[in-house]
């Protein structure tokens, strides 16, 4: 009778180490060269959901890009990155209000970590209690760490009346968070507090200003086809019609 315990006990071990598998709490996968998307999970409509962020290694410390939307995340990222590349984040972008971007601001800032979003992505937060970034990016702008610039553009209202996405020239690297959706979605998510007419009129601003992208990076979905950007400028336009009286 004890061994059969104990056999059952290991076969449950076994399985639940495979369940952590399946769904690990927080996942990294490099990009290209100094780039890393990271991935974490939250629960949306009795669903697992993967929220991917991005951050990029320099000589200067790490870029964050969006922070962690499994608040148990929020501290083993930053282990990782130090464990894997002996760098600490220096700063952290926020590209839209809702939790699964800014719900590890405050924490990083009292980490040291220099956080920032828009002026209007901080009035949001600020509407709905959302956590709020130290610096406030007042319009476009570029910024330059080590040998790395990147571009934060604000291309209209979208998923949100905030979104912005980020953009690496030398690279061709467009982070689109989660105004873009990825190639094989149905649908573009939740609208609650999107913009259902001028959605893809912000999309296509995206496409013009960036016309050639090597990697497309979306929240929410497979961010490795490039079709994301299309496919979903054909959804928002289709939607648009369908929501016209």
């Amino acid at each position: 009778m004890r061994g059969r315990l104990l056999s059952f006990g290991f076969l449950l071990w076994m399985n639940t180490l495979a369940a952590q598998s399946v769904h690990p709490k927080l996942k990294i996968t490099p990009l290209t060269d100094h780039f890393y998307i990271y991935t974490t999970y939250n629960t949306y409509e009795n669903s697992k959901v993967p929220a991917n962020g991005m951050y990029v290694v320099t000589k200067q410390g790490v870029v964050l890009f969006d922070t962690p939307w499994d608040t148990t995340q929020f501290q083993p990222l930053l282990d990782s990155i130090q464990v894997r590349h002996h760098q600490s984040v220096i700063m952290a972008f926020a590209t839209h209000w809702h939790s699964d971007k800014t719900a590890g601001l405050e924490y990083y800032r009292q980490k040291g970590i220099k956080t920032y979003t828009t002026q209007r992505t901080d009035e949001w937060s600020q509407k709905n209690g959302a956590k709020r970034a130290a610096f406030l990016m007042h319009a476009d702008t570029s910024f330059q760490v080590g040998a790395d610039r990147f571009e934060i553009f604000y291309p209209g209202p979208g998923h949100t009346d905030d979104n912005i996405v980020i953009w690496f020239p030398k690279h061709k690297v467009l982070y689109g968070g989660c105004l873009i959706k990825g190639a094989s979605d149905t649908n573009l998510g939740f609208l609650g507090d999107g913009n259902v007419k001028e959605y893809v009129h912000t999309l296509k601003r995206v496409q013009q200003k960036y016309p050639s992208p090597k990697h497309i990076i979306v929240a929410h979905s497979d961010w490795k086809d490039l079709n994301s950007l299309k496919h979903s400028i054909e959804m928002a336009e289709l939607l648009r019609k369908k929501e016209q009286p």
